[in-house]
């Protein structure tokens, strides 16, 4: 899933590997490209002739991770995967700090693999969730985890409240507090989550959405339709989801973007692109500093102008 250099983890991720799935697990080979977890490539052992379908599966390791953290991936690609529309990989074990998925052998963006993943994430956002957030299981972005109301929230016209209450503010006050954010961007990110309602468009219901959608958590697939991983799935907003791919750039947007109008039309959504944007920088300026913290501020200010 990523590029990969060779060194041996040593035989605790070799051994559990394969203890949790059968795997006959043999030459492993790290993982490059991650900021947060440690990851592998497990290639099956030479001449193992039972234990596992696959010839090879991909790990990911994080010492000292939340007992939950790993399990709330897990099902967030199930949930993905029983919407029916997005290619996901497959789940194989998920322990509190080891996670093991079939692995898919990295491609080249296509054209073809674009317009697919356009009207994939298409036909996801046409799921309806039951509510907004992930209410009753844990949810994190990156390592932060997320909060969802105790009570579903299902109402469109509350999302705008949703939405600051749960994936605005929270990672504001974090990220001010490790003075990533100064003063001026503060009060402009509150401003705006004050006036949501004024600039948040058309009322969206809750649907299933993959939460952490930049670039590179799209895998292009040598063989097959582009994969969804690392998610942060919940019921959300589509537009968060189509923001994010533009965020840090993803090959081929346009095709992307346009195989998904043709199926799910949005209407002013380059106006509201920054808002939609301003969740993931809050969470880059409370874990990586003050310059996605300035980002934040234009964010805001400019989802407060209708300017995209």
């Amino acid at each position: 899933m990523h590029a990969h250099r060779d060194e041996q983890p040593g035989d605790s991720v070799v051994a559990r590997v394969a203890a949790r799935t059968g795997f006959p697990a043999g030459h492993t080979s790290a993982l490059g490209g991650g900021s947060i977890c440690q990851a592998w490539r497990v290639e099956r052992a030479a001449g193992a002739r039972h234990g596992s379908q696959y010839g090879t599966v991909f790990a990911k390791t994080l010492p000292d991770a939340p007992p939950d953290f790993f399990a709330a991936e897990a099902a967030g690609l199930r949930l993905l995967a029983e919407t029916g529309t997005v290619a996901v990989p497959e789940v194989l074990a998920a322990e509190p700090d080891l996670l093991v998925l079939n692995w898919i052998e990295p491609g080249p963006p296509s054209a073809t693999g674009a317009e697919r993943l356009g009207r994939d994430l298409a036909a996801l956002h046409s799921t309806p969730a039951p509510g907004y957030g992930t209410p009753g299981r844990p949810a994190y972005l990156g390592p932060l985890p997320l909060t969802s109301p105790e009570r579903p929230v299902t109402d469109p016209g509350r999302w705008p409240t949703y939405h600051a209450e749960h994936r605005l503010l929270p990672f504001l006050r974090l990220a001010y507090d490790r003075g990533a954010v100064d003063d001026t961007d503060r009060r402009d990110v509150e401003l705006l989550c004050a006036r949501l309602d004024e600039v948040a468009g058309p009322p969206q219901p809750p649907a299933v959405t993959h939460g952490d959608l930049w670039s590179g958590n799209v895998l292009w697939a040598a063989d097959g339709p582009a994969h969804l991983i690392d998610p942060a799935a919940q019921g959300g907003h589509p537009e968060t989801d189509l923001a994010l791919l533009e965020l840090f750039g993803c090959p081929r947007l346009p095709r992307v973007l346009a195989a998904y109008e043709e199926l799910r039309p949005v209407p002013g959504r380059a106006a509201r692109v920054p808002l939609h944007q301003l969740q993931h920088l809050l969470v880059h300026a409370a874990l990586f500093g003050s310059g996605y913290g300035t980002r934040s501020g234009a964010a805001a200010r400019a989802a407060l102008s209708g300017r995209p």
